[in-house]
C-alpha cells in the first residue's frame, strides 16, 4: 500500500498533545500520515515529534473558542478528528464553549476545508435529558457536530485507561497517603479501554471505516464496578487501604462544600458524583446494532489487568523496580 506520506495525505488532530490525542497522532504517523496537531499550546507538545519521522509531526496553535485557528488548523487537511474536551467549567474553558462551540467549531472548520472524514470524539453517557452538565454538554456537542458535518463519526468511548490516564493513576496515588479510600457509587460499572485501542478505532473510523453519521460505543473486554476497579489499582500499586462507603448524598454535599476551591485541589464535583450513579458501559442497543470497538476494526482490545500494573509500579511501598533488587 503506497504511504499516504509519500502522496502527502495530511490528518488534523484537534487537541494532540491531550491524552487521547497523542495516541492518535502516534497511530496516524504508524500509518505514514502527516500530522498536523493543534492545541492551545503547540510550544509544550514537542513530545509528539518523536512520534514518527523528522517533518512528519507538526504542531500548530488553535483555540476552540476561537473559530479562525480552528479553519487554519484543518486547511488543506483531508481527515479532521477532535479530541477536546473538559470535564468542568474553568475559567473561560466552559462546557459550553469547550464542548458544544467549540466542536461546532471544528466540525464547520472540517467542512469548510473540503476534510473527507471527520471523527468527534464524545463519551459514554452522553445525553440531553441528563442532570450531569458535562453529559448533557458533550450531546449537545454531538447534535451541534452532525448539524455542521452530517457524515461525521461520533466516538463514545467508556473511561479510558493508560500511563498518562487520570482515573488509575489518581486512585493509586491516593492509596499512598490516604488512611482510607472514599467509595462513592461501588456499584457502578464501567467498561475501560486501552487509549491505544480506542485510537486504533479512531483512525481506522477517520479512514473509512463503520458508517458515516453513526454513534459508536466503545469499551474494553471487562465490565467491572468502580469498587472492583479501586480494588485492582490498590492491588496493583500494592497497597491495601480500606474502604469508606459514601454515599450519593453525603457525596454531593461534600462537592458543595469544596465547591470555592480550583478544581485541582476538589475531591470530587457535584456533576462527578452525579455521573457515577449511572453505568458507563456499552449499551444494548450499540451491540445489538453493531455499533462498537469490533466494528471498527478492534475485535481483540486490551484488558486493564495487562496494561495497568505496569505503569502503577512506582505507587508501591518500595517504589518503582522494587522487584530487581536482591
Amino acid at each position: 500500500m503506497t504511504s499516504k506520506l509519500l502522496h502527502g495525505g495530511l490528518a488534523t488532530v484537534f487537541g494532540g498533545p491531550g491524552f487521547v490525542g497523542r495516541y492518535v497522532v502516534r497511530e496516524l504517523a504508524r500509518r505514514g500520515w502527516r500530522v498536523r496537531a493543534a492545541s492551545r499550546r503547540p510550544d509544550l507538545a514537542g513530545y509528539l515529534q518523536p512520534m514518527g519521522a523528522v517533518g512528519q509531526i507538526h504542531s500548530v496553535q488553535a483555540n476552540l473558542r476561537y473559530p479562525d485557528s480552528c479553519r487554519a488548523a484543518a486547511e488543506g487537511a483531508e481527515i479532521v478528528i477532535n479530541t477536546v474536551a473538559i470535564m468542568s467549567n474553568s475559567g473561560k474553558q466552559t462546557l459550553a464553549a469547550v464542548n458544544v462551540d467549540g466542536a461546532r467549531a471544528v466540525a464547520r472548520a472540517a467542512r469548510e476545508a473540503g476534510a473527507k472524514r471527520f471523527v468527534h470524539v464524545s463519551a459514554i453517557g452522553a445525553d440531553a435529558k441528563s442532570d450531569a452538565a458535562y453529559a448533557r454538554s458533550k450531546a449537545e456537542g454531538e447534535a451541534a457536530v452532525l448539524a455542521e458535518f452530517p457524515d461525521a463519526v461520533i466516538i463514545r468511548p467508556s473511561i479510558v485507561f493508560g500511563p498518562e490516564d487520570e482515573f488509575f493513576n489518581r486512585f493509586a496515588n491516593m492509596a499512598r497517603f490516604a488512611p482510607m479510600m472514599p467509595l462513592v457509587g461501588g456499584s457502578t460499572k464501567f467498561q475501560p479501554v486501552y487509549a491505544a485501542d480506542l485510537a486504533a478505532a479512531i483512525v481506522n473510523a477517520a479512514e473509512g471505516a463503520g458508517k458515516p453519521g453513526t454513534v459508536y460505543e466503545i469499551g474494553g473486554p471487562d465490565v467491572s464496578t468502580f469498587r472492583q476497579l479501586l480494588d485492582h489499582t490498590q492491588e496493583w500499586a500494592g497497597r491495601s487501604r480500606p474502604y469508606f462507603p459514601t454515599p450519593f448524598w453525603l457525596a454531593k454535599l461534600q462537592a458543595l462544600l469544596t465547591w470555592p476551591l480550583p478544581n485541582g485541589l476538589r475531591p470530587i464535583t457535584v456533576d462527578q458524583v452525579r455521573m457515577l450513579s449511572k453505568d458507563n458501559v456499552v449499551s444494548e442497543a450499540a451491540q445489538s446494532e453493531g455499533r462498537t470497538i469490533a466494528a471498527l476494526g478492534v475485535s481483540h482490545p486490551t484488558s486493564a489487568a495487562i496494561v495497568v500494573p505496569e505503569y502503577l509500579e512506582r505507587f508501591k511501598p518500595k517504589g518503582q523496580f522494587a522487584h530487581y533488587r536482591g
